[in-house]
């Protein structure tokens, strides 16, 4: 996946609305108290732009050919996690495990004022949830330092002994994270009017759409600011509890 050089071409001509057919209408109304505040991942709970590109990086590779091929609607999500697994198992001179590329993200660093963050929010009662086309392994190391009880995130499938098998766990669609929203509200019971919504690209607005309130944090891409109730630009995730907590 990615977090990418292409993102001002996305805005104009893949934005997720279109590549849905939405056309944002039909957000439900705020509710005063937000009861699950769902954050992404890559840029916002963790100070790293992709958790993808950080293992790109390590094994010296990049997918920029398919990065433009999924703008096209050439290949889908799975396809387009294929292509990335792949990379790693060409660039690496043995077979990469699970183990491997959990040991790769261990030093992505965690966004400042994260913990003080989730500690405030779940001190006033509010669900804390990720919803990521990132990497699981990530997401659920940061949903344990962080205390966060729901995680929706992809994965990779690996086979004997651990090693990557080659393909991926697709749960979350980049440009459909507005589902696993939905699912994270229906099972904690929480109305969608009670629900924040963080993120800080253009495939973060499907969240705002179905949110009462979404928040744009460290935000790479002016639509996403646009579409967002509250914009945040520094990078500190304490004042993204401020602002859930104040309205």
């Amino acid at each position: 996946m990615f977090r990418c050089l292409f993102m001002k071409h996305i805005c104009t001509t893949h934005c997720y609305r279109k590549r849905l057919g939405l056309n944002g209408e039909g957000r439900p109304a705020r509710h005063p108290k937000i009861e699950l505040a769902v954050f992404d991942m890559d840029g916002v709970l963790v100070d790293a732009k992709s958790s993808w590109a950080w293992v790109h990086n390590h094994f010296r590779c990049n997918n920029n050919e398919s990065v433009e091929r999924y703008l096209k609607g050439e290949i889908d999500d799975l396809e387009f996690i294929r292509r990335d697994i792949a990379l790693w198992r060409k660039s690496d001179s043995e077979h990469s495990t699970i183990s491997d590329i959990s040991s790769i993200l261990e030093d992505v660093p965690i966004m400042k004022g994260a913990k003080e963050c989730m500690d405030r929010l779940a001190e006033n009662g509010v669900v804390l949830g990720i919803v990521s086309a990132g990497l699981d392994l990530l997401a659920n190391r940061v949903a344990h330092e962080l205390g966060m009880e729901h995680v929706y995130a992809n994965g990779l499938l690996a086979g004997r002994g651990g090693i990557l098998s080659g393909e991926g766990i697709l749960r979350v669609p980049l440009v459909d994270k507005a589902s696993s929203v939905r699912q994270i509200a229906s099972d904690t019971g929480i109305p969608l009017s009670r629900v924040a919504a963080i993120g800080n690209s253009c495939f973060d607005i499907g969240m705002f759409d179905v949110s009462g309130y979404g928040i744009a944090f460290n935000s790479e891409d002016e639509c996403v600011e646009r579409e967002a109730d509250r914009v945040i630009t520094e990078k500190d995730l304490l004042l993204v509890a401020e602002a859930i907590l104040e309205q």
